[in-house]
């Protein structure tokens, strides 16, 4: 099972997006988040991740005629082997010629397209979160370098049509309330665990254990469990079960688990590398 990643950052404004220079280097701390029955390994990313989109099938059981409601639009869809959450930032390297007739469409109209996360294995999911185009540069070859960021969530309905690009009718998703849940403890719970976790796996990588900022910032429990789930990279199904939870309370304490299998997993190791210094 693959294991997620914590990457300690914050979500970034469109202000300070990054540049739209793919030999960019991002200084991201990355942090290997501990799943039941797995093992860890901790590393550094040393560059940004420019995703390359490509075709996808698209199961035929989403061809069919459901009647149109007020609340379901057309949105064209990248099939991506990702999970973008609301307020995340995704960049993207455009480049497959499907995919650049869709860029020239999108930068003329409402700069939305919808990334919905298909692997080999699983197939493409149903639910999915738009990415809107907050950045854009096209090279002199009709490449395109994209910087996204997340906004709703959606469940897609039917196909419209699938050539040159996929492009689905989608109903919005909200999350239901939690009932007698107290959401700002379950927060912040698992801003604790995380917190934690970013101060022992600074430790076993010999990082200053220097004092975790805020990593709430002030957001609600809904947009901040968005954050949560964003930073399980490496674990994609597992962020696509995150993204389709429509509780915020299921979804932070899904979060809070993961985080306590990791810190207990970290713990050990932290204590291992105490005993037996040489061995790490």
């Amino acid at each position: 099972m693959a294991l997620p990643q914590l990457i300690h950052h914050h979500p970034p404004s469109t202000s300070s997006l990054p540049s739209l220079n793919p030999n960019t280097t991002l200084n991201l701390k990355s942090y290997r988040l501990l799943s039941k029955s797995s093992s860890t390994l901790f590393h550094r990313r040393k560059k940004p991740n420019y995703l390359r989109c490509s075709a996808s099938s698209f199961s035929e059981k989403h061809h069919t005629n459901s009647p149109k409601s007020d609340d379901v639009v057309e949105l064209p869809l990248f099939p991506l082997p990702l999970v973008l959450f609301p307020g995340a930032i995704l960049p993207l390297q455009i480049f497959e010629f499907r995919y650049r007739i869709m860029m020239h469409t999108l930068l003329q109209t409402d700069l939305r397209f919808g990334v919905i996360y298909s692997d080999a294995v699983s197939g493409t999911s149903e639910v999915g979160c738009v990415g809107e185009i907050v950045k854009h540069e096209c090279l002199v070859d009709d490449r395109f370098f994209l910087i996204c960021k997340g906004q709703e969530r959606f469940r897609v309905t039917s196909v419209v049509r699938t050539k040159p690009y996929l492009v689905a009718e989608v109903a919005w998703l909200e999350d239901r309330p939690s009932g007698e849940e107290d959401l700002d403890a379950l927060a912040n719970d698992v801003e604790t665990y995380m917190k934690d976790v970013i101060r022992l796996s600074n430790r076993l990588n010999g990082k200053p254990e220097k004092e975790v900022v805020d990593l709430r910032r002030n957001l609600f429990p809904t947009p901040f469990s968005f954050f949560v789930g964003s930073t399980f990279e490496g674990a994609p199904r597992e962020q696509q079960a995150l993204l389709e939870l429509e509780d915020t309370a299921a979804r932070l304490k899904r979060e809070k688990e993961t985080l306590r299998n990791t810190l207990n997993y970290l713990t050990a190791a932290s204590a291992v590398k105490d005993v037996f210094p040489s061995s790490s």
